[in-house]
Order: C-alpha cells, then sequence, then structure tokens
C-alpha cells in the first residue's frame, strides 16, 4: 500500500482541493478532462463546485466529440432518422445538439466557450448559422470537420452571410473555422495495469506517449508536402464552390486552408509575371481552365530549377508585401484589415490552452508574435507555398513532392514547332509522366527507382503497386514461376 493509499479520504480530499484551487494547475488540467468530467467534479462537494463555477474561463474550450449525449442515434426517430410530420431536418439532425447547449445556458456555461469542437457529429447548417450569429454565443474558434447531415451549399452562404460588407460592427465573433482537414486522432487511455484501450467519453490526463508519437503526423503546410487533404483532393467541383466563400472571409475568418498563390490567380503576388497565353499554349489543355480564384489543396518546397515560386514564399512572421486583396472590405475588429487572416491557415489540433487565433496559427516551434520570427534563419523559417491542382498539373512529382514553376518550365509544347508535336518529343520533354496508374504522375528519377521491365515475359511493372514483384520479375511471373509467363500481347 503506497502512502498516498493510507491517508484518510478528507486529507486527500483537501490536498486536491488545494491543488486546483491554484488557478494555473486548473487551467492547464482540464482542458484534457472531458465537460462530462468536469461537471462531475464540480458535483463532488460545494468546495469543487465554487472552484469550477467561479472561474469563468474553464470553459472557454468544449470538446463535445467524445460525449455520448452528442452523437446522433438514428433509432431515436421513429421513421429510421427522417423527420416526422411536425419535426424539421434540423430537429432531428440537430436537435440533441440543441439540447446539450440549452442545458450549458442554463448552467451559465455557454456564454464562455469559445473554442467548440464538433468533428463528426451530426450537424445541420441552420445550427451553425445560429452560433455564428446568436449573441448568446461567444465561440471564436469552432471546428466541424467531417461532420454528417451538413448542407455544405447553405454553410458556405452563411459565412458569406455573416462577412457581408453591411454587417454591424464586430461582428462575426466567429474568427477561425476548421472545416477541411481530416478529424485528430482519439488519444488512448490507459487502464491501470498500462495497456491501452479505446478512449470513452471520459477521457484520461495520461496516455502513452510512444503510440501518440508513432501515429502523429508531420504538421499540416509547414512540415507536410504535398496533398493536404487526400480524400477531398480529386473533388474539384467542392473547391470551386468553396473558393468564393474563402474570398468573400478573408481578412474576416481563417480557415484550416488558404488560397492558391499561383500567378494564374488574381489574388497572386506573381499575377503578370509570368506569360498566361505561353502557360496555355505549352501546357495541358485542361489548364486552360484555371479559375480566377481557387482554394490550395497542396502545400509545396520550392521548384526543382529556382527554389521559389514566382509568386514567392509563404513564411510566418513575415510582413506581407504589397499584395493583391480578393476583396476590399473592412475587418471585423478595429475596423482595419487583418493581414495574417487569410494568408496563414489554421493548424490541427484547435489549441488547447488559449483561444488566440495566432496560437490556432502559429506553426511547432515558431514564436506567436510573428515581428520575433523575422531574426530567424532561413532554414528555421516555417514556410510553404500553396497551390491548387490545376497550378501544378503536368509539373508536379506525386512521389517525391518535385515541382518545377511557370518560370522555370513552360510545358512540353513550348519547345515543339506547331505541326511536329510528335508523341514521342512531347515524352522527352515532360518533366513528369504516367507510368503507372496508381502512382500518377511522376518524375524521371521516381519512374526510374519505381518502375521495372520483367526480364521473363518482357512487360512492365510497378515495384510499389504489384505486390509479389521484385526487381527482376514482375508479381505474375514471380508467383508462377517458368510455367506461368505471360504474354504481354494480351495486357
Amino acid at each position: 500500500m503506497t502512502q498516498s493509499a493510507s491517508l484518510p479520504t478528507e486529507i486527500r480530499h483537501n490536498a486536491l482541493l488545494q491543488l486546483l484551487a491554484n488557478s494555473l494547475v486548473l487551467t492547464h488540467t482540464t482542458p484534457y478532462l472531458s465537460s462530462y468530467d468536469v461537471l462531475n467534479l464540480a458535483a463532488t462537494s460545494r468546495n469543487f463546485r465554487y472552484i469550477v463555477y467561479s472561474t469563468p474561463h474553464l470553459f472557454s474550450r468544449l470538446d463535445l466529440t467524445t460525449v455520448r449525449k452528442a452523437q446522433y442515434i438514428k433509432e431515436k426517430s421513429g421513421r429510421g432518422g427522417e423527420p416526422d410530420g411536425d419535426q424539421t431536418e434540423d430537429d432531428v439532425y440537430s436537435g440533441h445538439l440543441r439540447r446539450i447547449f440549452t442545458s450549458l445556458r442554463c448552467l451559465d456555461i455557454l456564454r464562455h466557450v469559445q473554442v467548440l469542437c464538433l468533428d463528426g457529429l451530426s450537424l445541420t447548417s441552420e445550427l451553425v448559422h445560429e452560433i455564428i450569429t446568436d449573441p448568446t454565443y461567444s465561440v471564436k474558434i469552432l471546428s466541424i470537420r467531417h461532420v454528417v447531415h451538413m448542407n455544405e451549399a447553405k454553410l458556405r452562404a452563411t459565412l458569406q452571410y455573416a462577412c457581408r460588407p453591411s454587417r454591424p460592427e464586430g461582428t462575426p465573433r466567429l474568427k477561425g473555422l476548421y472545416v477541411f482537414g481530416p478529424k485528430d486522432s482519439a488519444r488512448p487511455a490507459l487502464t491501470s495495469s498500462g495497456a491501452s484501450t479505446p478512449i470513452s467519453t471520459c477521457s484520461s490526463i495520461s496516455w502513452d506517449a510512444s503510440a501518440v508519437g508513432a501515429d502523429q503526423e508531420s504538421e499540416a503546410w509547414y512540415a507536410k508536402r504535398g496533398a493536404q487533404f487526400p480524400v477531398l483532393s480529386g473533388n474539384t467541383q467542392q473547391w470551386a464552390a468553396w473558393a468564393p466563400t474563402l474570398v468573400a472571409c478573408h481578412g474576416i475568418i481563417a480557415f484550416d486552408a488558404v488560397l492558391c498563390t499561383g500567378p494564374r490567380h488574381l489574388n497572386s503576388r506573381g499575377w503578370g509575371t509570368v506569360g498566361i497565353e505561353a502557360l496555355n499554349a505549352a501546357g495541358n489543355p485542361a489548364s486552360k481552365d484555371v479559375p480566377i480564384h481557387a482554394v490550395a489543396t497542396h502545400s509545396l518546397g520550392g521548384c526543382a530549377g529556382c527554389s521559389s515560386a514566382p509568386e514567392g514564399w509563404t513564411i510566418w512572421g513575415e510582413e506581407p508585401p504589397t499584395e493583391r486583396d480578393p476583396s476590399e472590405r473592412r475587418a471585423s475588429e478595429g475596423g482595419t484589415m487583418t493581414t495574417d487572416i487569410g494568408r496563414f491557415p489554421l493548424l490541427a489540433p484547435p489549441p488547447m490552452h488559449s483561444v488566440s487565433l495566432k496560437s490556432a496559427m502559429c506553426p511547432t516551434g515558431q514564436s506567436v508574435y510573428t515581428r520575433l520570427s523575422q531574426f530567424r534563419s532561413k532554414g528555421e523559417q516555417a514556410r510553404f507555398i500553396p497551390r491548387c491542382y490545376d497550378c501544378i498539373r503536368d509539373r508536379y512529382c506525386n512521389c517525391c513532392n518535385k515541382w518545377w514553376c511557370e518560370t522555370c518550365y513552360v510545358g512540353p509544347w513550348a519547345s515543339v514547332p506547331n505541326g511536329e508535336a510528335s508523341r514521342a518529343k512531347m515524352a522527352d520533354l515532360a518533366r513528369v509522366h504516367k507510368s503507372c496508374w496508381e502512382c500518377g504522375m511522376n518524375c524521371c528519377d521516381c519512374i526510374n527507382d519505381t518502375q521495372r521491365m520483367c526480364n521473363r515475359c518482357g512487360g512492365g511493372y510497378c515495384l510499389i503497386h504489384n505486390e509479389g514483384s521484385n526487381h527482376i520479375t514482375c508479381d505474375w511471373c514471380s508467383a508462377r514461376g517458368r510455367a506461368g509467363v505471360r504474354h504481354p500481347e494480351l495486357y
């Protein structure tokens, strides 16, 4: 029996009370607890209740993703999830969340919530409109990633209405919206034996650090190169629909994505520095339909030729040069345009111990005070180049993330005279090729590393996607031996 276990219950109770009476300890502990646990702590005694309810910023961050009553249960509706006669779609799919918010409003907690996480829950655009416009809410950062039953068209209309030029001064209160990225992975809780178990509605303060480190991905945009939203990268219609919303909210509401800064777009600092007509003539015919504005889906490093880009880098802490603002409007605070909102994306997860928008945008290892980051060397700067897929078409390698900017590489048709553009000539001039359907467009170095010719059947194969193949024979010949050699003319 340990020394703490041998102490009387009253002494241990008072020790915990004295520990949590320290506001610094309390505010740094409660973000790791669910709201259910915090309310249960307040119900243990009058002293704990006083500490919890007399600390308003204790509920500044509210995460309902693990709360059981916040989950949508289809069987609750008598018609299998469909609205009844006197029920609307909002009542069915968001009624459980509205009841939770009503209870929190009665406890005088809702008005203190400034960071609200609703990832993966059933949520409607009507409830989001209420959170943004209703004065009883004080939400500054909202996370609604991978929610269900959401009408995205109405959500975009709500955001554009909230950021309209004729809106009241000081609105909207919302300053950051997580909507594009994946949900945060749940932290595994620890049992008394130390074994990892699935997370429950009662989150644990301690977890297996090695398991978290193994599953932790590189930080989006600044450390992670390539496609930032793999699940949504192929849905070009969805990205095209979101671009006007990001333009309307520029300088007012920050998202976990930014606008593409390629020289083909009107908001780019590189607009007019490259010949658009030459790019259209020398590039893929599909690149001629690049919209005026587009949402960036890829984070790139420097060009393989010049180590930069026509529009330059997006560097955390750097004072923004005179750039083309997508729309000239007043900001939501102080009547001035906040240049960081719209330039830098929100980084997951939402901040745990702060409600500041700069904390949500600040990369790991950088200072929240952007002016201090200007004194860092280029190797220590957090920077990236945001591009949409249309701006890197036929000039980006999906394997190693190498790419060529519009200044260094115009296109495969640029050096071929009219009437002599043979397929072999254009293939030699192109920087990327598609030799494997799953790999996509790859550079010559990656193709040499992943593509092989079978010594038995003479067919081409990919070492990555043809399971069972080796550096000498393809998967077909390796599995069947010499008797089962396939005939290339049949494939």
